[in-house]
């Protein structure tokens, strides 16, 4: 089998970055995108408003407190969606093969390409940089964990490369957090019993953590933590919707906060429909419980439409409606039915 070349590209605080790029006196400041109102939630942030413990999904009044001089913006998502494409349109000179996460994150399957990955991340950067004026951060690997894993090592302006010979031993001192498929509760749990590290994660057996994690996620994770992730990339033509979700550091109860998140991911997802033409029908919200329970509500539009406005009173309605009776730990909404 051919060993993949697999890269993991990761726009850096891209909301803020955005607007340290429109407004250079933003520039060395502490940018707090979102978050604005008593209620908000932050999106996204500038490396100089994480250095005070700032970060995305917390509430608007935690981040004040923790950053009292950082400067609040209201997200401009026609505006992020506008440099997402300049970028996308580079990434696409590079190779067809793109499976696009989000605004801000992609992976790039370069397999099949004549130059070094490397080489390919590094023209990648400077592009980037050059064309547009941000940074872009990359990681190099043999399957899409461990890119992301390299992507996220040298933060900001970053690129890293993790070769299958630096596998598992680069891993283990690593927290089980930086783990992808390990969320904050699961982490707890597993650090209730001493396992902080990857380290100490490899030495459970398969019994161990199919008692914390369930078979099926229990196999993915022994798998990856040993540098095994055959996943291939979602290069999808025809979309059948299109959805995010996120999953808060701390459980929450508030309904404006969940509206709040929802709104900001309908921006980018009505955006997503004007720019390929489409229009869709059903608003879909996703909800996970601290006991991760689920459950989802939908609700059908009288008609076809790509209007924020009208997916927005769709939202509201639903969340409206919802009884909570315990904590929630991720929310995610979607649209659906589409043409």
């Amino acid at each position: 089998m051919i060993d993949r070349k697999i890269l993991h590209v990761d726009l850096d605080a891209f909301f803020a970055s955005v607007e340290q790029l429109d407004n250079p006196s933003f520039k060395g400041k502490p940018i707090i995108v979102g978050g604005s109102s008593k209620r908000g939630v932050v999106a996204t942030c500038s490396y100089e408003a994480r250095k005070f413990g700032v970060h995305s999904a917390m509430s608007g009044f935690m981040a004040k407190k923790l950053c009292p001089n950082g400067i609040f913006l209201k997200p401009r998502m026609d505006r992020y969606a506008q440099i997402s494409k300049e970028v996308f349109r580079i990434l696409y000179e590079v190779t067809d093969h793109i499976e696009r996460i989000s605004v801000d994150e992609a992976y790039l399957d370069v397999t099949d390409s004549d130059r070094s990955p490397y080489k390919i991340a590094s023209w990648i950067k400077t592009t980037v940089k050059n064309r547009i004026g941000i940074t872009i951060s990359v990681g190099i690997s043999y399957n899409k964990f461990l890119a992301k894993l390299a992507s996220d090592w040298n933060k900001p302006d970053g690129i890293f490369e993790i070769r299958p010979s630096d596998v598992p031993n680069i891993l283990k001192p690593l927290s089980i957090i930086k783990v992808h498929g390990l969320g904050k509760k699961t982490a707890d749990r597993l650090n209730s019993i001493g396992i902080f590290t990857v380290s100490d994660l490899l030495q459970c057996d398969r019994k161990t953590l199919s008692y914390f994690l369930g078979e099926l996620r229990s196999n993915e994770i022994y798998n990856r933590i040993r540098g095994i992730d055959n996943r291939s990339l979602k290069i999808k033509t025809t979309r059948k919707s299109y959805g995010r979700e996120t999953t808060f550091e701390e459980d929450i109860r508030s309904k404006p906060v969940i509206k709040e998140v929802l709104l900001q991911y309908l921006f980018e997802l009505a955006f997503k429909l004007v720019k390929t033409n489409k229009s869709a029908k059903t608003v879909t919200i996703k909800i996970k419980f601290e006991d991760f329970s689920q459950i989802t509500r939908s609700h059908s539009l009288l008609a076809y439409t790509n209007n924020l406005q009208t997916f927005e009173e769709a939202m509201v309605l639903l969340v409206d409606n919802l009884i909570i009776d315990k904590k929630i730990r991720l929310v995610g909404i979607s649209l659906s039915n589409i043409v």
